[in-house]
């Protein structure tokens, strides 16, 4: 896995986590509850889930081998 997808599958993971933690009434992050009901947390998820969406990332070992051709083959 490269440090693109793992930065993009960690910040996706902390997203969530906020947001999951958020609907309970929790404030993992340092926004007040005022902040977080404003939309704060939804708004890091959000940004988070299309980011990692729009990136290609090479999970599987076959994402991982059409990247090798890809790369092989110069296109990337």
């Amino acid at each position: 896995m490269d440090k693109g997808t793992l930065t993009r599958t960690i910040v996706l993971v902390a997203a969530l986590m906020n947001q999951i933690l958020a609907a309970f009434g929790k404030s993992p992050l340092p926004f007040s509850q005022e902040e977080i009901e404003q939309g704060v947390s939804a708004c890091i998820t959000v940004v988070a889930a299309i980011w990692t969406w729009f990136k290609n990332n090479y999970i599987t070992e076959k994402g991982k081998r059409q990247k090798e051709a890809i790369e092989k083959a110069g296109a990337q």
